[in-house]
């Protein structure tokens, strides 16, 4: 699985942002896998964001982040976006996101739940 994320800019607090990744599958794959965003800030450890399984019917979020982001997934387009808002200077970070087979994230959704990953997307929240 390759991943890709984009959208990230410089944005201001309070506004919204979407941010997209796009999965590149095995052809002819029949793998289902669950997916996630993770974020990094300078000089901080990697912060669980949101977390969707295949069917988009279990949803996780982090608690910085619940209420005001929201995750979902285009299987057909083997999409998956992160609708941001109210966002906050906090939310300074590099976006990543991730994909699995297994649902380990819903027991503890950490990195180590997540096998692949993509390169990052920057976003940057100005007060």
């Amino acid at each position: 699985v390759q991943l890709q994320a984009s959208g990230g800019g410089l944005v201001q607090a309070g506004t919204s942002l979407r941010l997209s990744c796009a999965a590149s599958l095995r052809p002819g794959s029949t793998d289902t896998y669950s997916m996630g965003w993770f974020r990094q800030a300078p000089g901080k450890e990697r912060e669980f964001v949101a977390a969707i399984d295949w069917n988009s019917s279990v949803t996780d979020y982090g608690t910085s982040v619940k209420g005001r982001f929201t995750i979902s997934r285009d299987n057909a387009r083997n999409m998956l976006y992160l609708e941001m808002s109210m966002v906050k200077p906090e939310d300074t970070a590099v976006y990543l996101c991730a994909a699995d087979r297994s649902l380990r994230w819903i027991v503890e959704a950490d990195s180590d739940a997540f096998k692949y990953w993509g390169q990052g997307t920057q976003v940057t929240v100005s007060s």
